[in-house]
C-alpha cells in the first residue's frame, strides 16, 4: 500500500492507494495546525487505522507534498517512528525525471506540480487543472509537458471567511449553492454572491486561458471543494478529488526508482 500525504494550508490529507486493486481506497483528513504534535497525529491516525482495518506493515512507501514547511519535521518524524518508513518529501529537484517540467521548480507549489503530473499522465496533452482548495488555482500545461502558467485567487472558504471576519453584521455561512442567484435573506445573499460569483469567475478564467493557449485543452477539476459548484459540471471533462494524491504517488515512485 502506498501512503500519500498532502499537507495543505487547511487540511493534511492522508490517501491510501491499494497497489493490487490499483485505486485509492481510504482517505483521512486532519486540520492543518502549525502547532501540530506528533502525539496528536499518532493518536488520530491510530484510531483511523483501527476503524478501517489498516495494518502499519501494509504501508510500503510514503510520499509527501507539503506547502506548510513548519510541519514537515513532524510529518517526517511520524513516518519514521510510527510507520517505520523513510518518507519521500517532494522538492524542487523532484521534477527532473518527470514528463512535465517547469522553469521555476523552487517557486511553484508541490501540490500544483502533483496536479500537473497526474493530469499529464492521464492525457499526455494540453490541460488546465482547476484546484478548489484554500486558494483556487488554475494551472496550464502544454502538449509537450511544459507548464505554461498558473493563476491564483482566494478559494471559496477563504472568500467567505474574509467576508465574515471583516464585517460586523455578516455571518459565516455554509458553502451551499442556493436555488436562486437573487438572495432573499442575508445567508442566501452571501451564498449566492460567493458561489454564483465564483461560477462566473471560473468560467471566465477558463475561457480567457483557453483563448490565450489557442488550442483545445482538457479541463480537470480537483480539490476538496470541487463538487460544490454544481453549476460548473459542464465545464470540466474530469472531476478527480484524488488528483493531487495520484501526483504525489507518481512523483515519489519515479524518484525512488531512479
Amino acid at each position: 500500500m502506498f501512503l500519500a500525504i498532502d499537507a495543505g494550508n487547511s487540511n493534511i490529507v492522508f490517501g491510501f492507494f491499494d497497489e493490487a486493486k490499483e485505486k485509492w481506497i481510504h482517505e483521512f483528513r486532519i486540520e492543518t495546525n502549525k502547532e501540530l504534535s506528533k502525539l496528536k497525529l499518532e493518536t488520530e491516525i491510530r484510531l483511523f487505522f483501527l476503524e478501517n482495518d489498516i495494518k502499519i506493515d501494509q504501508i510500503k512507501q510514503v510520499g509527501i507534498s507539503s506547502v506548510v514547511p513548519e510541519i514537515n519535521p513532524i510529518l517526517k518524524s511520524f513516518c519514521k517512528d510510527y510507520l517505520q518508513q523513510n518518507c519521500y518529501l517532494i522538492n524542487g529537484n523532484s521534477y527532473e525525471k518527470l514528463k512535465v517540467s517547469t522553469t521555476r521548480p523552487n517557486e511553484i507549489g508541490s501540490d500544483l506540480m502533483c496536479n500537473v503530473t497526474a493530469a499529464f499522465e492521464r492525457f499526455e496533452d494540453t490541460c488546465i487543472i482547476v484546484d478548489f482548495g484554500t486558494a483556487l488555482t488554475f494551472t496550464a500545461v502544454g502538449k509537450e509537458g511544459k507548464i505554461l502558467g498558473v493563476n491564483i485567487v482566494p478559494g471559496l472558504k477563504t472568500a467567505i471567511k474574509s467576508l465574515f471576519s471583516n464585517t460586523s453584521k455578516l455571518p459565516e455561512v455554509e458553502l451551499t449553492l442556493p436555488k436562486s442567484a437573487l438572495g432573499r435573506n442575508t445567508t442566501h445573499s452571501i451564498q449566492s454572491g460567493i458561489l454564483y460569483g465564483y461560477t462566473g469567475l471560473v468560467k471566465g478564467m477558463l475561457e480567457t486561458m483557453q483563448k490565450e493557449i489557442a488550442i483545445p485543452c482538457h479541463i480537470i477539476a480537483t480539490g476538496g471543494l470541487s463538487t460544490i459548484l454544481t453549476t460548473l459540471q459542464d465545464s470540466f471533462e474530469v472531476v478527480d478529488r484524488n488528483l493531487t494524491l495520484e501526483g504525489i504517488r507518481l512523483i515519489t515512485l519515479t524518484n525512488l526508482r531512479s
